[in-house]
This record gives structure tokens, C-alpha cells and sequence, in this order.
């Protein structure tokens, strides 16, 4: 299993890092619109739509963001969409989690279906808009993402008691969630005294949240980081509302691209929101 995941990562970043640093963003784009064709199959899937029918979502929504594209919207500034999609995962964290798999089961199929195409699509935008923003900006979201999973990860190993969410995530604890909270909080200072060496025109997620003032950028790290958290677990919840234990097999080894960016999910549109208020 641990070969598998190191092949299929190190075939990945093949992929992934040409695309990423390119000198223009085309080619991250069409990558990414690739990843969300294979995104909205695996939703498809996990509401119970039919082998035919989830084949003709995730394509349907590929093109859809295809056309947004070729179009122009690209190129808008979406300010609004991000301050819905976040508002949308807030209030999914505080109604689901609470309610739990039953409660996610109790919605109607196409409105559980259309809520998470519409929020794949968001953040879709939002991950071209960060690259568009910046290699570094961009990358900075992700190693928040990254930190705060291996960090808690390691944390939770090491010193995990208390349960965050035992019938959702067995393996999460609390002592886990505040390990991650203290890698991204190391991270962020980090990336700002990186940024401060002036070493490159692209400043970090970390750094352009700096000029909300000090409190306010440091809590909007929190926040980011409480969604991240919040993505995994509501991944999770879907899964076992549809029986399955991982979004897809088309990562050998690791699973769906769901599984790979679930946590990316909420923390995207958020932290498009926080850098263009």
C-alpha cells in the first residue's frame, strides 16, 4: 500500500508541478477542469446516482466550467461567490455535523447533488483565481491545507485522547485538530518572513492577510484551519451516508481526487474572500 501511494503521489506532482509553474496559467486550468470532471463523477456516485448517469455529471460539469471559461469569466472579479460559498460552508458545518449522517440522508437526492456541484465549481474558480493570483499565493493555501492534516496527523498519533468526531472519523481527535492548528500557525510565520526576504513579487496567503491587522489576520488562520477540518468531516459523512469508503479508486492507493481535496474544498472560497474584501 505505502509503494502504491508513493508511485501515484510522485506521478502526480509529474503532472501537477509543470502545469503549476507554467508561465501562464492555461495549462493549471485544463488540469484542474480534468480534476473536477473526475470530481463530479465521484459525487455523482456517493448520491447514488447510476454508472451512466455519474459519468454524464462529472462531463456535464467539466463542460460547464469549460464554457465559463472560454467565455470569460476567468477573467471577472467574483467577490460575491466567494462570500456565499463561504457562508454555505459555515452553515453546512453548524447543520450537518450536528445533524449527522441521518440528517445528510434526510435531503432530497437532487438538492443534495446540485449543492455539491455548485460548491465544486466554486471552488474550482477559486483555486484558478489563486493561481492567477500568484504560484506563491496559491501555494500557500495548499500548504495550509497540507500542514494542517499532516500536523494533526502526527499530533493525534502521538498524543490523541479525546475523539473529535467518533462516529464521522474514528481517527481524528482533539488533540490532533490543535497539533494542526500550531503546524499553520509555525507555517504562516514561516511564509512571512520568507515573503519579507523579498525574494519573490508574490506575496503569500499569510502576508496579504497581514493587512487586516495582526488579530484579524492570525484569527482568519484559525477560521481557514477549522474549515479544512470541516471539509474532511463532511466528506466523511457523505461517504457513509452512501456506504463507501472512498470517494473512488482513481487514485491507487489514496483514493478519489475527492478524498485528495476535500479539505481544500471550503478553505478555497474562503480564503479568496478574505484577500479581496
Amino acid at each position: 500500500m505505502l509503494k502504491q501511494r508513493i508511485i501515484t503521489a510522485l506521478l502526480l506532482m509529474a503532472v501537477l508541478l509543470p502545469a503549476l509553474f507554467y508561465p501562464s496559467s492555461e495549462p493549471f486550468v485544463l488540469l484542474s477542469l480534468l480534476l473536477m470532471v473526475a470530481g463530479g463523477w465521484e459525487w455523482a456516485r456517493l448520491n447514488a446516482c447510476a454508472p451512466t448517469m455519474a459519468k454524464a455529471v462529472g462531463l456535464g460539469l467539466g463542460l460547464a466550467l469549460l464554457a465559463f471559461w472560454l467565455l470569460g469569466g476567468l477573467e471577472q472579479t467574483w467577490r460575491p461567490v466567494w462570500l456565499v460559498s463561504s457562508l454555505v460552508w459555515v452553515g453546512l458545518a453548524v447543520v450537518m455535523l450536528r445533524r449527522g449522517v441521518a440528517g445528510w440522508s434526510a435531503w432530497p437526492a437532487a438538492i443534495r447533488l446540485g449543492l455539491g456541484l455548485l460548491l465544486l465549481a466554486c471552488a474550482w474558480l477559486a483555486l484558478v483565481q489563486a493561481r492567477q493570483l500568484g504560484v506563491g499565493f496559491l501555494l500557500s493555501v495548499l500548504s495550509l491545507v497540507w500542514m494542517a492534516d499532516i500536523a494533526a496527523y502526527a499530533g493525534g498519533r502521538a498524543f490523541g485522547r479525546r475523539k473529535l468526531a467518533p462516529t464521522l472519523s474514528p481517527g481524528k481527535s482533539w488533540e490532533g485538530v490543535v497539533s494542526g492548528l500550531a503546524g499553520v500557525l509555525l507555517l504562516g510565520l514561516g511564509w512571512r518572513w520568507f515573503d519579507g526576504q523579498q525574494l519573490t513579487d508574490q506575496p503569500s496567503l499569510f502576508t496579504r492577510l497581514q493587512t487586516l491587522g495582526e488579530l484579524v489576520s492570525w484569527l482568519a488562520v484559525i477560521g481557514l484551519t477549522a474549515m479544512s477540518v470541516v471539509g474532511d468531516l463532511l466528506e466523511s459523512l457523505v461517504k457513509r451516508s452512501a456506504g463507501m469508503k472512498d470517494s473512488s479508486q482513481l487514485l491507487p492507493g489514496h483514493g478519489g481526487v475527492l478524498d485528495r481535496v476535500d479539505a481544500l474544498l471550503p478553505v478555497l472560497p474562503l480564503a479568496m474572500m478574505l484577500v479581496t474584501l
